[in-house]
């Protein structure tokens, strides 16, 4: 197997952990998802023994270190700007007006966009986006500084 295939099978279990996650915080499962974890943990030890390209030189050295740069650069942007709008989302404070003090028989609702444990969720599914940004970056740097083709002579 491949090092870019490896890396596409965590991104898979990553995002299968997050949906056995999700349903054993909706259901009340902790059992199955730390069975889950643990299979999962199994699998990536497996695939990671099937791995045969492994050979670090300076090209796949390069490759890796702008895909590694690029992901973060990509990522942190994502994340900080969702994570402004959970903030924002959970420091909303409901204008009151002079209205709401008379008459006190129907507060305002304060809008929420997002509850709390849907943010939780959503890093989470971030989390594992960014282990398929850095494979995409890993296919797009190796096929740019040709790291697939062969010079043997």
């Amino acid at each position: 197997m491949k090092k870019n295939i490896f890396y596409l099978v965590i991104g898979f279990v990553a995002l299968a952990l997050l949906a056995i996650f999700w349903y054993s915080v909706e259901f009340f499962t902790p059992f199955l998802f730390m069975i889950s974890f643990l299979g999962g943990v199994v699998l990536i030890y497996l695939a990671y023994r099937g791995v045969d390209d492994f050979i670090e030189d300076e090209r796949s050295a390069k490759i890796t270190e702008k895909a590694a740069l690029r992901t973060f650069q990509v990522f942190w942007v994502c994340f900080c700007a969702f994570s402004i709008m959970a903030v924002m989302n959970l420091l909303y404070m409901p204008r009151f007006s002079r209205e709401f003090w008379v008459d006190r028989r129907s507060p305002p609702v304060p809008l929420e966009i997002m509850s709390l444990k849907t943010i939780g969720y959503v890093q989470l599914g971030l989390l594992c986006l960014m282990i398929f940004l850095y494979v995409g970056f890993r296919f797009y740097y190796a096929r740019k500084y040709g790291d697939w083709e062969t010079d043997e002579e």
